[in-house]
């Protein structure tokens, strides 16, 4: 188990959190001060925390991709691919919903990954083949009814049968904290089909939610399986089991209706 990476991530999520948290719900943590390497705006907020970033890991001689610069190519076979905030939006605003998201790849294979909230202190890590944990205590999806279930569904117009066929949508601005809640059971699925994130935004929680014992798949039911980048356009659907994933692939298999 890749239990040194706990000290490390959690210290670095710690050392941003001092950093940002005095700008939360302030104008000047909004302001636009460019744009990132996928042409959307950069926020102050996230230039901070990603300087933070990118700071503390360099001198581990890892490849680095964050959401705002890209890619550090250090020659390394290890590859952290991290969202320094997300949710920057909501920050802003004011929102207490917003996390550092982490994810190391050993070459393409997943060794760690890490979600923390800051608001709540919750810090979640997923470590391949040993599980999911919130504040050090196992986590598990928790599956139900379809008719039942809570979802966090984003989309620009595709798939709205789904909407019918659960109880409750959830749109909280912070895809990374909504598949922590997948993990732990707060939801039964996550659903974006904006074709608007990027493999930062998710793939921390992608491992999370996969080592909690839910599953996450493209808007065609293939396996999830981004590259490494900051920039390829990715959709999404992570479910607690299988029934429900067949009713919301098929919402999206059947357009607007």
């Amino acid at each position: 188990m890749e239990t040194g990476w706990k000290e490390v991530v959690f210290s670095l999520a710690r050392d941003v959190e001092r950093a940002v948290m005095p700008l939360f719900g302030k104008p000047e943590g909004g302001k636009e001060v460019g744009k990132n390497v996928s042409g959307d705006v950069t926020k102050y907020v996230d230039r901070v925390a990603e300087d933070i970033v990118v700071e503390r890991l360099k001198p581990l001689g890892i490849n680095i991709v964050s959401e705002e610069i890209g890619l550090i190519d250090q020659g390394s076979d290890l590859t952290a691919v991290v969202d320094p905030i997300d949710g920057s939006y909501n920050f802003s605003s004011g929102i207490p919903v917003f996390a550092l998201s982490f994810a190391l790849f050993k070459g393409k294979r997943p060794v760690y990954s890490a979600i923390y909230e800051f608001l709540p202190g919750n810090y979640y890590e997923a470590i391949p083949g040993h599980g999911a944990y919130l504040n050090g205590r196992g986590i598990n999806v928790v599956p139900g009814e379809p008719e039942k279930a809570a979802i966090s569904f984003y989309t620009l117009g595709r798939g709205l049968g789904i909407i019918g066929r659960v109880k409750r949508i959830r749109v909280l601005g912070a895809i990374a904290v909504e598949m922590a809640y997948l993990a732990r059971g707060s939801l039964q699925a996550v659903v974006d089909l904006r074709n608007y994130l990027r493999p930062t935004d998710v793939l921390a929680g992608t491992l999370l939610v996969r080592e909690a014992g839910g599953i996450v798949v493209d808007e065609s039911g293939r396996e999830f399986n981004p590259s490494l980048s900051a920039e390829e356009k990715v959709n999404v659907v992570a479910s607690s089991d299988k029934r429900l994933l067949k009713i919301i692939l098929e919402g999206i298999k059947n357009g607007t209706q």
